[in-house]
């Protein structure tokens, strides 16, 4: 079903294009089936994010040393973190944990968050450390468009994937699936719950 929507979708106009014209998701859909905010500061890196500010965020803001950041970027071979490494290193936090620990982890959490939901790349198993960066002033992180940034992240997934060699798809596909969903509920089957007496289920 993905498939087919993506090979209908044309980057020239940000659309699907279907047998009876045009449709695509919009910021009134991201607001009513994620519930998250559409408005809000917006969300944007000035310039790619480099494997040595990567170590250095890192270090920063989930407090690791310098040689578990090297060692994890290296084995990523970007400014990347792998999504079991955030839970490895960062799920043993308890209520005597220190308030930079705690501080550390919820933005390791944060980071996972967007990494498997808004932002997922094609591989679903690393995340840019570039988003770290929103979560360096945690107090802020309910101030960004969110559902604004994800709607864009999906429109570039999928003009990526309208490429002849790509074979993936990212981007949150649970708004797509969702999508379909509200506006072609008839390629669902309805599950037959009516009763049948010789045939209980």
């Amino acid at each position: 079903m993905l498939s087919a929507f993506c090979e209908r979708w044309q980057p020239e106009t940000t659309t699907f294009h279907l047998p009876f014209g045009e449709m695509t998701i919009t910021l009134d859909d991201v607001a009513s089936i994620l519930h998250i905010p559409i408005t809000g500061s917006m969300i944007s890196f000035s310039q790619p994010l480099q494997v040595d500010d990567a170590n250095a965020l890192l270090v920063e803001l989930l407090g690791t040393t310098d040689v578990e950041a090297s060692r994890e970027t290296e084995q990523c071979r970007s400014p990347s973190v792998r999504l079991q490494w955030l839970r490895e290193n960062f799920s043993t936090i308890t209520d005597v944990s220190s308030d930079d620990d705690i501080e550390f982890a919820t933005r390791a959490f944060l980071l996972h968050l967007v990494g498997c939901t808004l932002f997922a790349n094609k591989s679903a198993t690393s995340v840019g450390v570039v988003y770290l960066e929103l979560f360096r002033d945690l107090s802020m992180v309910g101030s960004y468009a969110w559902g604004a940034a994800c709607l864009a992240f999906m429109y570039k997934q999928l003009t990526t994937a309208t490429r002849f060699e790509v074979r993936q798809l990212g981007g949150y596909l649970t708004l797509l699936q969702a999508w379909i969903y509200e506006h072609f509920p008839e390629m669902f089957s309805s599950p037959d719950l009516s009763y049948i007496e010789s045939r209980p289920q």
